[in-house]
This record gives C-alpha cells, sequence and structure tokens, in this order.
C-alpha cells in the first residue's frame, strides 16, 4: 500500500447510523493478518469517526489514555485530513475488537510509546477518505465536478460562493456512496492541526468530574471485593475461617479464588475491615528466607561468571588486560514500583452467557481473552470497557492479564449473575507484585593514551521480564531477554573494543516493563560509566561524547541543543554542579543536562534541561509535558525509589516510605524539540532514561563523589 493510496480492502464496510450520520472506518490488519481478512465482508461494522448531523465529530481511539495525551494527537491527526472544525471534534474510547488493533503490536494494547506514531497513517488514510466522500456527496448535490470542490474547517466549498455545505448535513448522503479506490493524503505543509500546541480534549472532564477512572464504575447492586493475597510470592493457602469476617456489617461472601481469600461488601470499608478479620494459613514456599540481601550476594557471585554475548565488538578482554589505566565498577538498581496515582481496581458484570468490564487496561486483547477463558465464554461475549487511566507506566498492560482474571474469578466464586468491583488498596498495590527488576551491572572500562576509551565489558546480572510469559518468543534469543539489554548492547559510542553479557535470573518475584523498561537501569550505567572513563582521561564529558557520537548525527545533535541551552561550560553557582547524559530509545532521542547540590546529604535538584528529536510531531506542548512529566518519574526514582525484601515480604506500604518527588522538591525543567523530518518515534518513555545518569553526573561534579547505586544515597558514595 502507498502512502498515498487507499485501496478498497483498506476500508471497513460503511454504515448508516441510528442517527443517519456518516460512519467510516480503516482496516488495521494484524501482524499476521491473511490475505482474504482483509475482503469487506469481513470488516466489523466498527468505525474510528462518526459524523452526526449536530455537527459533532466523534473520533475512536483504539488506543488507552493514561496522561500521554492519545485522546488529542490522535483525533488531532484524523481530524486534520478530515479538514474538521476542532471545534466540534470529540473522542471516544474504543470497544475491543481486531479492527482496533495496534498496528505495532497486532493486538490492541498500549504501551512501548507506539501509540502516535502507529496510528499516524491509519488515522490519516481513514480522515482523508472521509474528506473524500463528503466532497464527492457535496459535488453530487451540486451536479459539479468533485475536482472543483474543496473541503475546509468542516465545510465543503463549491466552484461558486453560495456553494457551502457543513459535514453534517452532507454525513447522511455521503454515507450511501463508495469509497474511493484511491485516495491522496495532504503534503505535511498543508497540516493545519498537526505540529500545533493544541489544547488536550480530555482536560475539561478531567477538571470538572466528569471523568471515569476504572475505580469510578458503578452498577446498581453491585459489591465491592477485596482479595486477601499471599505475603510471600509463590505461597500457597493452607487454612482459612471466615467467621469473623462474615460477623463484620455489610459484608455478604467470602470465597476462596486463586489468588487467595476474597472478602465481598455492600462498600469498600465493610470489605476492608472483613478482610482484616480473616484467619489465614499460608504455606509460605520457597521465597519464605528471601531478602535483598541475600539477592545482592547472589547476583554479585554470578557478576564473576561469563554470560550470554549481546555484544562482542573488537575484544574487550585483551584490550582490558593492556590498558594503562581502567576502571571497574558495580551498579546496583532495586526492584521498583509502578506506583500509579489510581491503584488496580477491575468491575465485572457476570452473567450466564455474557460478561461486561470496567478498567483501566493497556491489554485490551489480552485480559478480555482471559476474562472469557475464565467465565468460560466465547471472547465476543465479553464486553470490556476502556475507561480513563489514573496512570499506567506498564502495570496496567500486563501480559498475565492478573487483576482482570482476579476479578472475573471473584465474580464467578460468588456465583454468577454477580456484580463486583475489586479494588486493590495501595499497599495492596505495592506488595501484589510485577515490580521492575532488580539489576546488578559489573563494568570495566579502559581508556588509551589519549584518554579516549580503549574498552569496555559490560555484564548485566537480573530477572527477564519476558521469560515464561507470551512474548517470550519474540522477546528472547537465544536466552537473552533483549529488554534487560537495551540501551546496553546497542551503545552508540565509538569504541574499538565492547562486549556486552547477560546473567539471566530466575525468581518467584513477579516482574514486568516499567516505564523506559531496561532503558530504565542501563542508560543509568552506561552515561554515569561513560562519565568516569572521562574523568579517568582527562575528558570533559560533555566534549568527550561529541567525539565519540561523530557518526551518530541525531544523538549528536540533542546532546549539542541540551549543552548549550544549559549554558555547558559557564561558572555556576557555588556548590552545584552540573551533569549531561544522551539516550537513544524508542525511536526517539534526548538529551538532559542537571543542575543538582548536595547539602547535609541532600540531593537538591535545581534544573533539568531536556532537548529531543523525536522525528515529527503532532501536538509539541504534549511533548513538552510528557518531557516534564518523564523527568520527574526518573528523578523520583532516582531520589527514592526502592522496594526491598526481608524474609520474603515487600518492606514497603505506602508513599510514606516509597516516596515521591514532592512539588517544593521539582526543579526547573526546560524542553527543547528537534525540528526534525526523520520517522517520528516515541515520546511517553524516552525522558525517563536520561534523568538519573544526568543527575549523578552532576553530583560528582558538585561533590567529587560517585552515585553507583540507586536510589542516591550520599553515605554510599564511592
Amino acid at each position: 500500500m502507498s502512502a498515498t493510496t487507499i485501496g478498497r480492502r483498506e476500508f471497513i464496510k460503511l454504515t448508516i447510523g441510528a442517527s443517519g450520520g456518516l460512519l467510516i472506518g480503516l482496516y488495521l490488519p494484524t501482524l499476521d493478518a491473511k490475505e482474504e481478512a482483509a475482503s469487506p465482508a469481513e470488516f466489523a461494522p466498527n468505525a474510528f469517526v462518526r459524523i452526526a448531523p449536530d455537527e459533532s465529530i466523534t473520533i475512536i481511539v483504539n488506543h488507552s489514555e493514561m496522561g500521554q495525551g492519545v485522546y488529542t494527537t490522535l483525533p488531532m491527526i484524523l481530524a486534520d485530513e478530515l479538514d474538521a472544525d476542532w471545534r466540534n471534534v470529540r473522542f471516544e474510547s474504543a470497544p475491543v475488537d481486531p479492527v482496533y488493533n495496534s498496528p505495532a503490536f497486532g493486538m490492541q494494547a498500549t504501551g512501548g510509546s507506539t501509540s502516535t506514531w502507529s496510528s499516524f497513517d491509519p488515522m490519516r488514510k481513514a480522515g482523508a477518505a472521509a474528506r473524500a466522500m463528503l466532497i464527492a456527496a457535496a459535488a453530487e448535490q451540486w451536479k459539479v465536478d468533485a475536482a472543483e470542490c474543496r473541503a475546509a474547517e468542516g465545510f465543503v466549498h463549491g466552484p461558486s460562493p453560495e456553494m457551502k455545505l457543513s459535514y453534517g448535513k452532507l454525513a447522511e448522503k455521503a454515507a450511501l456512496l463508495k469509497p474511493p479506490a484511491e485516495i491522496a493524503l495532504k503534503e505535511p505543509k498543508d497540516f493545519y492541526l498537526i505540529g500545533k500546541p493544541l489544547k488536550r480534549l480530555d482536560t475539561p472532564e478531567k477538571t470538572n468530574g466528569k471523568a471515569v477512572f476504572g475505580i469510578d464504575a458503578k452498577l446498581p447492586g453491585m459489591m465491592v471485593a477485596l482479595v486477601a493475597r499471599a505475603p510471600v510470592f509463590g505461597a500457597k493457602l493452607k487454612t482459612w475461617n471466615s467467621k469473623k469476617a462474615e460477623a463484620v456489617k455489610g459484608v455478604r461472601k467470602v470465597v476462596e479464588v486463586p489468588s487467595g481469600v476474597a472478602v465481598l461488601a455492600d462498600g469498600f470499608w465493610a470489605a476492608y475491615q472483613g478482610r482484616d478479620a480473616l484467619e489465614i494459613e499460608w504455606d509460605e514456599g520457597a521465597l519464605a528466607n528471601f531478602s535483598s540481601r541475600s539477592q545482592r550476594e547472589e547476583y554479585a557471585a554470578l557478576a564473576e561468571k561469563p554470560g550470554l554475548a549481546a555484544r562482542k565488538d573488537g575484544d574487550a578482554a585483551t584490550a582490558l588486560a593492556g590498558a594503562p589505566k581502567k576502571i571497574e565498577a558495580v551498579y546496583e538498581v532495586p526492584y521498583l514500583s509502578h506506583a500509579m496515582m489510581e491503584p488496580l481496581n477491575c468491575t465485572v458484570d457476570l452473567r450466564s452467557d455474557s460478561c461486561e468490564i470496567w478498567t483501566g487496561t493497556q491489554f485490551q486483547t489480552g485480559d478480555r481473552a482471559a476474562a472469557a477463558q475464565i467465565a468460560g465464554l466465547k471472547p465476543e461475549s465479553v464486553q470490556l470497557h476502556t475507561t480513563f487511566l489514573g496512570g499506567g507506566f506498564g502495570r496496567r498492560g500486563n501480559p498475565m492479564a492478573d487483576f482482570v482474571s482476579e476479578a472475573v474469578h471473584v465474580a464467578k466464586a460468588a456465583g454468577a449473575p454477580a456484580k463486583v468491583k475489586v479494588i486493590w488498596t495501595r499497599e495492596d498495590d505495592m506488595h501484589g507484585g510485577y515490580y521492575r527488576p532488580a539489576y546488578l551491572h559489573a563494568i570495566e572500562g579502559s581508556v588509551d593514551a589519549g584518554g579516549m576509551p580503549h574498552a569496555w565489558s559490560h555484564r548485566i546480572v537480573g530477572q527477564s521480564i519476558a521469560a515464561g510469559t507470551p512474548f517470550e518468543g519474540a522477546l528472547v534469543k537465544n536466552g537473552i531477554d533483549e529488554t534487560s539489554v537495551e540501551g546496553a548492547a546497542d551503545i552508540p559510542y565509538a569504541i574499538p573494543n565492547i562486549q556486552v553479557e547477560y546473567q539471566p535470573v530466575k525468581l518467584a518475584v513477579p516482574v514486568l516493563w516499567w516505564r523506559s523498561v531496561g532503558h530504565s537501569h542501563n542508560a543509568f550505567v552506561v552515561e554515569s560509566f561513560l562519565d568516569e572513563l572521562a574523568a579517568a582521561g582527562g575528558k570533559d564529558p560533555y566534549e568527550l561524547r561529541r567525539t565519540l557520537l561523530a557518526k551518530h548525527p541525531r544523538e549528536l545533535g540533542v546532546l549539542n541543543l541540551a549543552a548549550e541551552k544549559a549554558g555547558w561550560g559557564r561558572r555556576l553557582v557555588k556548590g552545584r554542579g552540573r551533569g549531561i547524559a544522551v539516550h537513544a530509545s524508542f525511536g526517539s532521542y534526548v538529551a538532559e543536562v542537571v543542575e543538582a547540590s548536595v547539602e547535609g546529604g541532600d540531593v537538591r535538584v535545581h534544573r533539568v534541561v531536556c532537548a529531543v528529536d523525536c522525528g515529527g510531531f503532532v501536538n509539541p506542548q504534549i511533548i513538552e509535558q510528557q518531557l516534564q512529566g518523564a523527568v520527574v518519574f526518573g528523578l523520583t526514582a532516582a531520589l527514592y525509589g526502592e522496594l526491598t525484601f526481608e524474609k520474603g515480604r515487600v518492606q514497603q506500604s505506602n508513599f510514606n516510605d516509597y516516596q515521591m518527588l514532592r512539588m517544593a522538591e521539582c526543579p526547573e525543567i526546560e524542553v527543547h524539540i528537534v525540528q526534525s523530518k526523520e520517522k517520528m518515534g516515541g515520546i511517553g518513555e524516552p525522558g525517563v532514561p536520561p534523568s538519573a545518569p544526568a543527575l549523578v553526573n552532576a553530583i560528582f561534579q558538585a561533590t567529587g563523589k560517585r552515585i553507583r547505586k540507586l536510589p542516591i544515597r550520599m553515605s554510599e558514595a564511592a
């Protein structure tokens, strides 16, 4: 399919809705789609755009909105090609249907910073097709050639001034026409919405209280459930007594489910008190004696042994053995919680022949399939409503569909028909698993006589997030989880001898992708250690990166822009240090310069300057917001984020001991966007990886002390 045409097979069939409006959609093939699946007879009667007689234009979005702005960027794309009046544009969350599968994944899911770039062409084509049909409808009514007509801001204009019809007036007639065999897309120079800093469409709902998040779902006769889960991962339920729980006013049922014991009540507080009153005995299993201390010892021992080769350029071992100056370091990062502001929740209306679900999910296809299997229904008998997500960061995109599966299990155990909302408390969320894995990195490097890095040997020890999941076949190659080594095995620096190895670890602690995935820890190590080599060779960290990135113009471009805007080389206020880091992830390139100081052992971040090259973009205001949020997210993890284990139990429980960056601590954050004609990249995650290394590099400049373990504790600095 060319960039400028749409064939018949790319369209889903047209239907006239009950409102008499125009409904048009675009078939999105899955990765393994068969040719015959593109037949119009196979298309679902769903759509990406509805135009009603009242002039409202509803654009249906097939990606979850969790703060990243897709309820604005995707409508902007379609509306631009449609030549719509932006004031009339609305959004709607897509139902679960193959037609809404992500082109990036071949299933309906949101993640990997893919939403905008993967939907850019399909949304443009859907908008352009609708525009062409509206023009054709007007031309037919006026009895003129369609080539003499044009569309602009919700109207079709004919060859004479008095010929002007709104989209709403043309909708019903346009719906009777056949789609065009080919349609030309706009030239980028003609965009009037794309590239503009438009206000977000979802802001009014979120500020006036009308926005419905998963936790807001309410059904008549609904019970609220809390689940008593195992205190240690892998533990098995031995015995339980619900007599005291059932005596709590408002408690209606207590049932056993695969994840533990569920207490169902008239409301949250009754369910909470009932759960506290349960008497449960667990067989704690193999992890009963697991601790962060024992894990660290195991990882350190593994780091002494050769791992699986993820990259080998030259001969790092020989170069290191004969190096005039070399450095050895061990870097460590802990388990991290996703810590969404809205804890996990899922509402289920289960009947004998159907199941309806309301939740904030990033993984509609997998969640619906899991729900159908548990309920004993066909997938088409399960309807899943995607609400707003109060944060996701990967936790609501679990391939194991844990929180949705659990809610269906609870409803099933309660006895269909049953309406149940399962709520996780903040403590449940902290203790309930699926964390960013802990890693230990053993790294060696050397510089030559001229002070330039000559050898680099990096061994990564940690759990795979893909092993044992449906994505193992795609992400694990020759035993190496690509997400564990991303950002390390593909470093762009011109170092002649590079070796990167991976030591996979199997543990019963459930792990999952976390905002920026493997880049979150690998960028910290790579960009921090490069600064160590710069110091060993007597080089300025910025100038060294410029030299080593000479053949990588996009990294070099953001590096130079960030350094320029931050005033690299200018004198700082006494006591402050300035650090720099650059990293590519998810198709985008980000450099950050951090200014920080340390007083009495307390780190204070004063300023962060970001430069980003994400290729083409839709809404610069959302890019700025995403980078600001990513910086805060990354700094929070660097300064505070840590989950520790003792006797198999997570020690942290809520924001009192798993701290967030407070508003008073938030630095000034500047964002500078490179005007680029390169392929569009992602933006939700790429701002996270450079934050921690730029900060620790600033701390070194301010204090002369190296930070090799997160979260930052100056008492542990080298």
